[in-house]
Formats: C-alpha cells, structure tokens, sequence
C-alpha cells in the first residue's frame, strides 16, 4: 500500500460516506453540500443546484465552527457532504473537517461524477466561489 494510499483509507475509516442518492436525501433534509472542485471542472461539467461552492485552500476556515470566517449557519451541528470529482479529495477534505469539529462531515462516494451518472440534476457550471 503505498502512502496516499493508507492515508486515504485511514481518512475514509472515519466517514459514512454518502452515495448519490443518499447526498439528494440528505441534501433535502438540510445537509450542506460543498463543491470543492475547481472552477475548471464545474465550468465543464456543471454543478450541483443548491451546493456551495467552496475552494478547497479556504474549506477549514468556512466550516470549521469555531473559525470566525465560518460560513454563516454553519455549527457543530451541521451535516455536509464534500464534493469533489471522483469521491477522493473530499474523503481526505471531509476528514479534515471531522478532526475540526463538523463531526456530520462526509462525502460523496464516487463524486461530481457519480451524481451524473445516477442521473440526479446538473445545473451548468461557473458559480463563484465563496471568498
């Protein structure tokens, strides 16, 4: 196993990740879905309606709950699913907000990428980040 390896299997060992169909679910309950992908990828592939998007050199200090540069609503008690393309990023993302304090953080299994795939809405891409 090779270093990245292990440090992602040990970030995934602390997170429920989330399919596409539960990210919708819980999306429709109030999670927080955070798009960390680059502008890039979002211009190209579209977005998820109703996510944030957050670049990934400022995702600690706009989830972190007690960073006073937090998103507003955002507590200890927020549920919020990462994204990025493939599901790998945000499972090391998503583990670095749970050792935060955002222990209803998580990620999208498969990213960006499987929630197209399973055919769940796709708005076009190009929204700003949050600054």
């Amino acid at each position: 196993m090779t270093a990245i390896d292990a440090l992602l299997a040990d970030a995934r060992s602390t997170l429920d990740r989330a399919s596409p169909a539960r990210t919708a679910a819980l999306q429709a309950e109030g999670a927080l879905i955070v798009d960390i992908r680059p502008y890039a990828n979002r211009l190209a592939e579209g977005e998820i309606p109703g996510a944030v998007v957050v670049e990934r050199i400022h995702l600690e200090w706009r989830l972190a709950p007690d960073s006073e540069w937090r998103l507003p609503g955002v507590s200890k008690d927020t549920v919020a699913v990462v994204v990025c393309n493939e599901g790998y990023s945000s499972s090391l993302a998503a583990a670095d907000l749970q050792r935060l304090g955002l222990p209803g953080a998580t990620d999208l299994a498969g990213g960006f990428r499987a929630w197209a795939a399973a055919g769940l809405p796709v708005r076009p891409g190009g929204t700003p980040a949050v600054p």
